[in-house]
Parts: structure tokens; C-alpha cells; sequence
């Protein structure tokens, strides 16, 4: 750049600094003062008061939509929460079905379609979370898990399983149904 061109450079920059000068200076400027009567300043707070009552009214519809879409929700998942499970105990059903239906009296057919369709329903309860409450004998009782339907006199401990007259069934860790049991009392 030669020394004319630079100082034509820096004179726009001046020029553009003053420019910049003044808009600063007419912000700080005072602007004419305006005097409001009370009928302005009446007007406005009614104005904002009108404002504020349209904010409530929107905020309260809003509420009222999130507490109604809330509900439906709650409401369909009651409504629609086995069906995954029931979806898996159709095809237990098919089978059962077809079973009934097989005239052919061979009971090693029969055997074996009974045995694939108990292989299902495991599979449906495995994948529901369902699972099997079967004490071994001589389990001592746990009254969470197991019901003694009898108590009979026995070599064993008292209160220990004897024999399972049902099995037991938990979804997810909370017990469905509890295991019928019968226990060992003390022998008198």
C-alpha cells in the first residue's frame, strides 16, 4: 500500500468512528419528555392486565390438554397391557385346539402335542417375566412365596416343605400365586 492509499484508509475510518460517535450520542441523548396522563397510563395497565389474563388463559388450556392427554394415555396402557402376553398364549391355543381336533387316537401324537404346546406357554411365560415358584423338599417355609394348605407330622424340621401340591407363580419378583405346600409339624 502506498502512503496516499493508507491515509485514505485511515481517513474513512475516522469517518466511520464519528459516524459511530453520533448514534452513541443520540442514544444518550434524553428524548423529548412525554407526559402521561392518567388515562394513558390507565389504558396501558389495562392493556397489560388484558395481556396477563390472555397468558393465564392459555397456560390453564395447555394444563388442561397435558392432564386429558395424561389420562388417555393411563388409559390405554391399562387397557392394552397383556396384550403382549396374550398375543404369546394364542399360539398355546392354536395348538390346544389342534390337538382336540386330532381323531386319530395315537396317543404318542397326542403326548408330544401336548408337550410342544407346554414348550410354548413356557416360552410366553418366560418372556412375560412369569416364573415358576417350586420349592424343593425340605425348603423351609417362606410365607411370602409359600402357603401351607396342611401340616402333617414328620421326620423333617417342622415348618420345612414336605411335598408341592401346586406350584407357584411370580411376574417380575411379585408373587402371582403362592405355592400350595404341605409342611412338616413336630412330631407329638
Amino acid at each position: 500500500m502506498t502512503d496516499s492509499e493508507h491515509k485514505t484508509t485511515a481517513e474513512e475510518n475516522v469517518v466511520l468512528d464519528a459516524e459511530q460517535a453520533e448514534n452513541v450520542a443520540d442514544l444518550h441523548q434524553p428524548e423529548e419528555a412525554v407526559e402521561k396522563t392518567a388515562e394513558d397510563w390507565a389504558a396501558e395497565v389495562a392493556e397489560l392486565q388484558g395481556q396477563l389474563q390472555d397468558e393465564r388463559l392459555r397456560s390453564a388450556a395447555n394444563e388442561q390438554n397435558l392432564r386429558r392427554r395424561h389420562e388417555e394415555e393411563i388409559q390405554h396402557t391399562h387397557k392394552f397391557a397383556s396384550q403382549k402376553f396374550a398375543t404369546e398364549l394364542l399360539t398355546v391355543k392354536d395348538y390346544l385346539e389342534m390337538a382336540l381336533l386330532d381323531q386319530s387316537q395315537n396317543f404318542d401324537a397326542l403326548k408330544m402335542g401336548v408337550s410342544m404346546t407346554l414348550t410354548e406357554l413356557n416360552k410366553a411365560f418366560e418372556k412375560a417375566h412369569v416364573s415358576e415358584i417350586n420349592p424343593a423338599v425340605g425348603d423351609k417355609l417362606d410365607p411370602h412365596l409359600h402357603q401351607a394348605m396342611q401340616a402333617i407330622a414328620s421326620e423333617q424340621e417342622p415348618n420345612t416343605v414336605v411335598s408341592v401340591m401346586k406350584k407357584g407363580y411370580s411376574l417380575n419378583d411379585r408373587v402371582l400365586r403362592p405355592a400350595m405346600v404341605v409342611v412338616a409339624k413336630a412330631a407329638e
